[in-house]
Order: C-alpha cells, then structure tokens, then sequence
C-alpha cells in the first residue's frame, strides 16, 4: 500500500441495525431451506447475486463453477484491496431438526453454519456499502465447496486474490457464548489428511473360512491398530487424530468378503508429527497383509493445509473484534481445532485471519456435522460488523492497528 495513503483513526460505525438483523436472518433461512452441496451451489449463487443487486452491488458469477465475488468502494489508489470471504455449500445429511424453516431438500442439510456465513457477508455488504470510506476497496467472495476441500483452492488457480492483499473470515462456533468472538494468532485448524485403504482377500462360503481369505476380519483388526499410532507413537502433547469414517464390506450374510474398503482422515496440528502418523499408516497397512495373507493397499487424497493466523491480520482482527463487542468478549479459541478448512489455502498467498463467532443456543443442540445442528441467529450481527471492520481497519491502518489503542492493554 501506499505510504502516503490518508489513514482514518475512528472507523464508522458498522453497528447492526435490527432491520439489517432481520434481513439477515431471512437470508439464513431461506438458505437453510433450499441447500446444495460442494459444486452445486448454483441457486445459492442467484440468490446471492440477487442480494447483492438489491444492495446496489455489481457482482461476477461463476468463479469455481458457483462462486461469486464483488467489490466495495471505488478507490484503487495504492491498488490496496483486502478480501472477506464466505463458504456457501451444505452436507449430504438427512435434516432432523424440526425447525420450521427446515430443509425442503432431503438428504442435504447446512449443517456447519455456512448459511450463516453467506448472511453475514451480505450483511457486511450492506454496512460497507453504506458507511465504507477509502482507501482502497473491499473484495466479497461467496466460496463454493469448503466442505468438498479445495473450493478456496480452484478459485485462487482461477484468480480471486489477484490484487488482493489480505483475507478475512469468520466461522460459527456453538461452543462458545453468542457474543464471543475468538481470535488467536498461529496455527488453529489441523491438518487434514484423507485416506482409503483397499484389502482385498479371497471370498468363500462363510461355513469354510479356511478356504478364503477375510477381508473384513484383516480391516476389523486394522481399524483397532491404527489406533495405537495415537496413543503409543506420538508425542501426547501433539494433538493428533485419526478417524476411520467409512467401513464397506460384503453383500451377503454367508459370503466371506473378498473385498473391503476403509475411508477415513489424518487430523495433525505439527508437521513433523502428521509426516510420521502417515508413515505409520502405511506400515501397518503393510503389515496386514502378512498377518492375513491379503493384499492391502492405502491411497491419500490431497488435503488441506493448516490454517495458520499471520501477525499482522490477527492485530487487525483482534482490533475489529474490539470493534464489534466488549473487550471482555474476545477471547481465545484455547487449543487448535482438529477441524480442517480450506481457507488454508488462502493463507498460503496472502496474510489471513480465521475467527470464530460464538453462537451457542440456550438449549443444547447438535454438533456440527449432525443432523440436529443449529446456531443462535444473533451471532449474524456480530459477524457481519466484524467482516465490515476487519475489512476497513485493513485497509486505513496499512495492515497495523494503533499501537496507542488502549484496549490493547485491556485484553
């Protein structure tokens, strides 16, 4: 950016309104009820797209398949552009919440908060394009396929960050009080390592299991084995995982399966250690095959990178989550997620900062991930003024917030 840049001390006020609220929380609904998953975004995307026409925002479709992005202010002076992003895509799962809004798509259901994502963006739209003062513009990215992995990943090769200089996002978080906001310098999502092991042994009758070969029985044991990587070859203070998610095996109930087939994922927060788990992995899969006399074979997929905060976004960050509620209110996530996303990958080309936003509801519901996840909706107004300041704060402070901020010494 430019040195000479005019830098605003006191940012306006991006406060949310409670007719922006409700606005918000019918765009959240209406996404809940119609979902699509990773790639098929495409009705996600017109409705965006017609949001944003509604706030007097010029847009451009069909970044990745589905994405969408558009720009807030006109001042290019310095080239200074910072980036807010939001996932958009749903899960494949049955819904069962019972909420009145519920999905109209069966078997597919936003299950991760990412309809609160898309509502809070909007939101933020609507306060920059009301209060936003230069330099520089704002660039809103609706990312499809977060859930899929690589959504962020196919949008960068495509361009998205071309021009940008630093990328802001936020993301729902049900263990904490609504209100909360955390934000953590470092690294905070896992390293995400997907994996298929193949056994494939020698079918039989089940009355003769002498004649075959088990493949259920060689990745049954392999299931328990892996497990011992964990809990017997890793440094305990490295937080490590490893989940077997996907057992396929057999079509008969007197048959003896020739064949079976394992899905499951690496979750490490240390490279050294995430190198050694997948190693192991491969060593006892190896080892099968002599205890059982069958041919085993594991294949991993491309994952995600570690979403590590840089120091200068997670200043700015920490600055506008001040902005947007009481000191006493931004916290720490404490140890980092086993959790992967993608926004990793922006990461790796420009500087970033992923927060959460505690939406905790008073009564309990289920994780995410399940069919009976829900968030409590006044989240939405915290996130949409955090993406607004976030966004602003970047671009008047070149990339540092005041040093004279005396809430620096309050958190």
């Amino acid at each position: 950016m430019s040195s000479s840049t005019h830098l605003h001390k006191t940012p306006p006020n991006f406060s949310v309104d409670t007719s922006l609220e409700a606005w918000m929380m019918e765009i959240r609904r209406y996404l809940h009820q119609y979902p699509e998953t990773s790639y098929d975004e495409f009705k996600s995307a017109g409705f965006i797209q017609q949001k944003l026409n509604e706030l007097g925002i010029e847009s451009s479709g069909g970044h990745g398949g589905t994405g969408i992005s558009a720009y807030v202010g006109n001042d290019k002076s310095g080239d200074a552009c910072v980036a807010l992003r939001a996932d958009m895509d749903a899960l494949p799962i049955m819904e069962q919440t019972g909420l009145d809004f519920s999905s109209r798509h069966d078997g597919i259901m936003h299950a991760c908060g990412h309809d609160g994502h898309v509502a809070m963006l909007l939101g933020a739209a609507s306060l920059l394009q009301k209060n936003f003062t230069g330099p520089g513009r704002v660039k809103l990215i609706f990312q499809p396929a977060e859930e899929h992995g690589n959504g962020a990943a196919q949008l960068i090769k495509e361009g998205v960050l071309d021009g940008v200089q630093a990328v802001f996002g936020g993301h729902i978080d049900t263990h904490f009080k609504t209100g909360i906001i955390t934000v953590d310098e470092g690294l905070i999502c896992a390293h995400t390592d997907p994996f298929q092991i193949t056994i494939r042994g020698r079918g039989g009758h089940a009355a003769r299991p002498h004649e075959g070969s088990d493949a259920v029985v060689a990745a049954s044991s392999l299931v328990m084995i892996v497990q011992t990587l964990v809990s017997r070859e890793l440094d305990p203070n490295k937080s490590q995982v490893i989940t077997i998610g996907s057992f396929q095996a057999g079509k008969a109930h007197n048959v003896i399966a020739e064949e079976a087939v394992l899905k499951g994922t690496v979750r490490s927060t240390d490279e050294i250690y995430r190198e050694k788990t997948i190693g192991g992995l491969k060593r006892i899969v190896q080892s099968i095959e002599t205890m059982y006399g069958v041919d085993a074979e594991i294949v991993f997929e491309d994952g995600l990178p570690a979403v590590v905060n840089s120091a200068r976004a997670t200043e700015i960050a920490r600055a506008a989550a001040w902005d947007t509620t009481t000191v006493d209110k931004v916290i720490s996530q404490g140890f980092p997620s086993l959790g992967g996303e993608d926004f990793s990958f922006y990461q790796r080309y420009v500087e970033g900062c992923l927060v959460r936003f505690g939406a905790a509801l008073p009564e309990p519901v289920g994780p995410a991930h399940s069919p009976t996840f829900d968030f409590d909706e006044k989240c939405l107004k915290y996130g949409a003024a955090w993406l607004a300041y976030a966004g602003w704060r970047w671009l008047n402070t070149n990339g540092r917030p005041s040093v004279s901020d005396t809430r620096i010494k309050q958190s």
